[in-house]
């Protein structure tokens, strides 16, 4: 019976030996050793205790002691260096406690290794980085609209009217003239000077606009309270006024509800054609009720023209006698 007692006990005492080994990680912290044995403390032991073993072991395997062992000396400062710092042993002691957790016992011991970034300089990186490619690609927009501007004839012509009308440029023309420029060189003068008249000229709207700098992400950052109180002012006096005192809709308020009931964006809405939005205005379509009927008359136009399209009857009649879904082999 004693013999079974015996066994049982050296059963328990390995598979307890076994399941403490599988608490430690190999290539983290201490790897299979536990840091606490290597200094000889417990997990209970404070800071001063800590420090105490330390140091009488480090004199006791200091390399430069006739008792000194290097790889065993190395092992207690490793050990140190993580039981004495405050994160750095609450980590160690999460990995003890949950063995389980794998991936988040690596994560939390490289976390502190890495490299300590400030997340102010992050931040700011990341702002500055945002802000220079959002007024580079709208710069980019804009002289891609001037450049197909400068392609139309219409432009083209009313360009050289106001060209022929202003005594500046009619002059530069003259100068170049005057100092015998080639035909090559008289003709690149007038493109730069039709490309700068409708550069001047052209009331371009929406996505493609001219960069305004109080457009980019470090500005709109910036001035964000002023905007904030802005926005809670102008809907305070909205309810007072048209919810409350039932005042008329001004231009402005109507133009808000328009664009509201199209659901589409500021610089959308901005590149619509004055007269188009004049139209919209005489229709009173910022009342929602017209607005609709108006939305339902342009659907049923629509299908209309679509009935009258060749391309869509065709479309009609392939659906109509073919059941299953069109393939690429159709």
């Amino acid at each position: 019976m004693w013999h079974k007692i015996l066994i049982s006990i050296s059963i328990a005492l390995y598979l307890s030996s076994s399941s403490v080994s599988a608490h430690l990680l190999s290539g983290i912290y201490c790897g299979e050793e536990n840091c606490y044995d290597v200094l000889n403390v417990t997990r209970d032991s404070t800071k001063n205790e800590i420090s105490k073993n330390y140091r009488a072991l480090a004199r006791k395997y200091h390399p430069d002691q006739k008792t000194g062992d290097e790889e065993l000396f190395k092992k207690v400062a490793n050990a140190y260096e993580i039981l004495k710092d405050e994160e750095a042993r609450k980590d160690y002691d999460f990995m003890l406690d949950n063995p389980q957790a794998y991936y988040q016992n690596y994560y939390r011991y490289y976390r502190r290794k890495g490299p300590k970034v400030d997340i102010r300089l992050v931040l700011f990186s990341t702002i500055s980085v945002i802000s220079f490619i959002q007024y580079f690609v709208k710069k980019a927009r804009y002289k891609e609209a001037v450049d197909y501007f400068v392609t139309v004839q219409k432009y083209r012509n009313k360009a050289l009217e106001i060209i022929s009308a202003d005594k500046a440029l009619q002059d530069a023309l003259k100068e170049g003239k005057k100092n015998k420029l080639s035909k090559t060189e008289l003709k690149e003068l007038q493109e730069k000077q039709i490309r700068q008249v409708i550069e001047e000229n052209m009331d371009i709207k929406g996505a493609y606009e001219k960069p305004n700098i109080m457009d980019i992400l470090w500005i709109q950052i910036i001035i964000f309270p002023y905007t904030l109180v802005k926005y809670i002012i102008w809907n305070v006096k909205w309810i007072v006024n048209f919810n409350i005192l039932g005042k008329e809709y001004g231009d402005e308020e109507k133009l808000y509800l328009l664009r509201r009931n199209l659901g589409i964006g500021k610089h959308q809405f901005n590149a619509i054609e004055e007269e188009t939005i004049a139209d919209y205005l005489y229709k009173e379509l910022w009342k929602k009720d017209n607005f609709k009927v108006w939305k339902k008359e342009q659907e049923e136009e629509m299908k209309a023209k679509m009935a009258e399209n060749n391309r869509y009857k065709s479309y009609r009649r392939y659906m109509k006698n073919n059941k299953s879904r069109i393939t690429f082999e159709d």
